[in-house]
């Protein structure tokens, strides 16, 4: 009788203790009078790049009611340890939560997720957090090459329009490019596979620059593309230069992170871009109520994260938003994928396998099958794009790493 006594108390010592234990290590949350979040951007709003970010972080602060002491900003941080010295500062200043907005920031940002294990660290176009696997470090981007494809979809429709009306068109489009990276690669190959479902014999010439925002080097691959014969330019870089370019020489141009109708009215034809309003309010309300971070986010057409700007009528085709309207219905409901191995060849053929290099270990070595259902699945297996492949019909007039 004393041994099933005993035996009971012990059972119910081990219950409480476990229960104490679960509730231990369930996190209290942050009251929203406390709450700071911290924000690193690598330039200013002369960035179309950056000043996006400033604007979603503007519309989040709005949409969770926090004061402009609850946020602090710090603009033009370099992909290089000042990142981290940032990191430090806004630690020092009381941010629950620290987001980066840039590609090289993310190794900085790891230095200081290690460091300081009480804050969350948040990285815009990371590669890393799913191997690194620390539980306050997180990767974030968008399907934007959705958005890309529709912006591609438009240029189709006035590529199309521009060779009904002259005969002489070459459907020869072109696209400045900053780096040779799997995000801009992603990006230009689903413009172009936007393009080539209205215009089916088109090709595309890519120049890079070398740099996220460099407006002269950005002006003059639009200039060397034109001179090249490229009758519609569009381009991943973020300063003016090549929409001005494009302004100048009354070429067509799709933009990208926000309209340019303003500077350039008479060729601005769309813009895709990531709104990262959604995010910023998911990471802001998920430590406010003591919930884990998603390891990679990616957000999508349905999340309201990735976004077209409105038409602009003067330079777009007849019916362009009708159109893409019609498209997007496809996308939200799966009947068309951007990547279906139906659309494209590499070497001539249709690919029905391909191994990505979704473990970003920096041995640029395929590890992951991502051609599944006869598509590619992009930003499925993480969230920053992987998709680096070389399709027929792009060529590239250069190379920048």
């Amino acid at each position: 009788m004393l041994k099933k006594v005993l035996s009971l108390c012990l059972a119910i010592v081990m219950v409480v203790a476990l229960c104490v234990g679960f509730a231990g290590c369930k996190s209290k949350g942050i009251s929203k009078a406390d709450f700071k979040l911290g924000v690193i951007l690598l330039h200013d709003e002369s960035s179309t790049y950056d000043l996006n970010f400033i604007n979603a972080v503007k519309d989040a602060q709005k949409s969770l009611g926090l004061s402009d002491e609850q946020v602090i900003i710090k603009k033009g941080v370099p992909e290089g340890n000042e990142c981290y010295e940032a990191a430090k500062d806004l630690v020092a200043e009381g941010c629950n939560v620290i987001f980066a907005d840039s590609f090289g920031h993310e190794t900085y940002m790891i230095k200081a997720a290690k460091e300081f294990k009480d804050v969350q660290f948040c990285h815009a176009t990371g590669t890393k957090a799913h191997t690194e696997k620390l539980d306050n470090y997180h990767n974030a981007f968008a399907s934007i090459y959705e958005g890309r494809y529709l912006a591609g979809i438009a240029a189709g429709l006035k590529l199309k329009e521009m060779m009904e009306a002259d005969s002489t068109v070459v459907p020869k489009i072109g696209y400045v490019g900053a780096f040779t990276y799997a995000e801009v690669v992603s990006g230009y190959t689903s413009f172009y596979l936007g393009v080539k479902e209205i215009v089916p014999e088109v090709t595309m010439e890519v120049q890079f620059t070398g740099s996220w925002y460099d407006e002269t080097e950005e002006r003059n691959a639009a200039k060397a593309l034109i001179s090249m014969g490229c009758v519609l330019i569009s381009q991943h870089a973020d300063s003016m230069g090549a929409p001005s370019a494009c302004e100048d020489a009354s070429v067509p141009n799709v933009s990208y992170n926000g309209s340019t109708a303003t500077a350039c009215p008479n060729t601005f034809i769309v813009s895709s871009r990531i709104d990262w309003a959604p995010y910023v309010e998911y990471i802001c309300k998920q430590v406010m109520d003591g919930k884990a971070i998603d390891t990679d986010w990616t957000g999508t057409l349905k999340t309201g994260s990735v976004k077209l700007t409105d038409v602009n009528t003067k330079a777009a085709a007849a019916d362009t938003q009708k159109i893409i309207d019609e498209y997007k219905a496809k996308l939200d409901n799966g009947t068309i994928h951007v990547f279906d191995t139906k659309n494209f060849t590499v070497d001539g053929k249709e690919l029905t396998t391909y191994l990505a290099d979704v473990d970003d270990m920096g041995d640029y070595v395929g590890d992951t099958e991502v051609i599944k259902d006869g598509y590619f699945h992009e930003s499925e297996y993480r969230s920053a794009p992987y998709f680096d492949l070389e399709i027929d019909g792009i060529h590239r007039i250069n190379t920048k790493f």
